[in-house]
Formats: structure tokens, C-alpha cells, sequence
């Protein structure tokens, strides 16, 4: 695998001031069993916002909006002795319809913010989990949608 970084999204995806969180597969290659936010790869020419909401709709069968960038950050992966670098574009998204199903993960949960700790987190996503915490206690996502 070269070493140039992978593009992928994440969503903090807001429903009634709960947060929805994803488990990665048991078989998973990276992680497995490990709490994330929801997304995935970039493909191509796809813009970040439309990769999140096909990943969304791909992997737990809702439709989300997309409404602005949370943070973007870098993790590098080891597996196998190789390095997989990368970069992390997390969105506030809001969910507008649809019942969650678990396409593509092992199981799934709406959250309040001060249960994020009680979760195993990937690597990648525990920079996002403090990240929320801090905006949290500065009541940015109050809004209640």
C-alpha cells in the first residue's frame, strides 16, 4: 500500500441531542469491534459531503444533511507491517429519516454526549470523542435539532 492518505468521512450524526455511534464488525480488518462514527472512503471525484451521506445510506440505511466540518485530522494504521495513513474529514450531519440498520456493522446506538467514554473507540476516532467533549461542556451543539 503506498503511502499516501486515504480520504475518509465521519459523521457525528445529531438526532433529539443523541449522537449516533457504529460498532465495526467482529471480521473487521482494521479494529475489529471498535466503536467509530459512521462514514467511509472517499471514492474517485466524490465530494466529501455526498461520501458521507451515500456511506450513511450504504451502512445503516438512513438519510442524513450534512451540515458543516467538525474537524479534519491524520491517523497512520499499522497492520501487517505496513503504515495506512489517513485523513479523517468528520461532519455535524443531522438524521432526517429512516429507521437504523445495521448493513455494515456489528451494531449501532444513539448516544448522549456523556456516554462517550463508556465505548472502546478506534484509534482514529477517540481524537473526534475529545474533540466533543470540549465543544460539549461550550454547549455548541445545543441546539436540539
Amino acid at each position: 500500500m503506498s503511502n499516501k492518505s486515504i480520504i475518509v468521512t465521519a459523521g457525528i450524526i445529531r438526532k433529539n441531542n443523541k449522537i449516533l455511534i457504529a460498532q465495526r464488525k467482529k471480521d473487521s480488518w482494521l479494529e475489529p469491534s471498535k466503536w467509530e462514527f459512521p462514514g467511509g472512503k472517499v471514492e474517485n471525484s466524490e465530494n466529501l459531503e455526498d461520501c458521507l451521506i451515500r456511506e450513511i445510506k450504504e451502512e445503516l440505511d438512513i438519510d442524513i444533511s450534512v451540515s458543516k466540518l467538525f474537524m479534519k485530522h491524520s491517523h497512520v494504521y499499522s497492520k501487517d507491517n505496513k503504515k495506512i495513513p489517513i485523513t479523517l474529514m468528520t461532519y455535524i450531519a443531522y438524521w432526517n429519516k429512516g429507521k437504523v440498520k445495521n448493513i455494515d456493522c456489528q451494531s449501532s446506538r444513539w448516544i448522549q454526549y456523556n456516554e462517550l467514554l463508556n465505548f472502546d473507540f478506534a484509534e482514529a476516532d477517540k481524537k473526534i470523542v475529545k474533540e466533543l467533549l470540549e465543544n460539549n461542556k461550550q454547549s455548541e451543539f445545543k441546539e436540539g435539532k
